[in-house]
């Protein structure tokens, strides 16, 4: 039975992947770098933004200035304040269900809390923010799961992570944590089509409620 439910940010709660990317697009631009946010959407979705860097600076054969990161984010911020918006249903969902949620997050926690803050959705989760940045440990890896499932004070295996990306699925099922994929846009639907092992799928909030239910 499901007891608590981990919320990814970026793409789960918020959407916020185009924004965070072409942020990425605007700043790649000062080094002749014209990827467009669909383009990096595709290729680095959900994963450590150190490894996006590494791979952009290698693929281009560039060198990223010390100010890249900071002046990047602050690029990402004032696009949240511009343009930033909850996830369709979202705060519906969240204004229902009664188990105990968090969020965990590859983000940095200033960026996760700011983001929440801007969408209204920051009171349904209070204190309960997990950044990878805090424990040194990035999905792919469960350890960021693992450590919110058990801040939050549930084993693995009662608590239901909800991400958005196939690299936080892997996450969550590499920890023993049942996991369910939002896909809106059906953006992973060609390559779970190539899985052999089957993945749980959404396309609106209002089907976890369901989900809950029936659990």
């Amino acid at each position: 039975m499901i007891k608590c439910i981990i919320f990814d940010c970026d793409g789960t709660l918020v959407d916020s992947e185009y924004l965070c990317n072409l942020g990425l697009e605007i700043k790649l631009k000062e080094y002749a770098v014209t990827q467009s946010a669909e383009q990096l959407m595709i290729l680095y979705k959900g994963m450590k933004l150190a490894y996006v860097l590494d791979c952009l600076q290698e693929a281009h054969q560039i060198s990223f200035k010390d100010d890249f990161i900071p002046t990047y984010r602050a690029i990402v911020e004032n696009l949240f304040e511009q343009s930033l918006t909850p996830c369709e249903g979202v705060f519906d969902l969240l204004s229902r269900i009664k188990l105990p949620v968090c969020v965990a997050s590859n983000g940095p926690k200033d960026k996760m809390l700011k983001a929440l803050q801007l969408t209204h959705l920051s009171s349904f989760f209070k204190n309960n923010l997990y950044s990878a940045y805090d424990i040194n440990s990035w999905k792919p890896d469960p350890g960021l799961f693992l450590y919110a499932a058990k801040k939050m004070g549930f084993k693995p295996e009662q608590c239901l992570v909800i991400e958005d990306t196939l690299v936080g699925i892997e996450a969550a099922k590499a920890g023993g944590i049942r996991a369910v994929l939002y896909d809106p846009h059906e953006l992973h639907k060609e390559t779970l089509h190539k899985n052999t092992s089957e993945q749980l799928t959404i396309k609106h909030m209002k089907e976890l409620e369901v989900l809950l239910l029936a659990d």
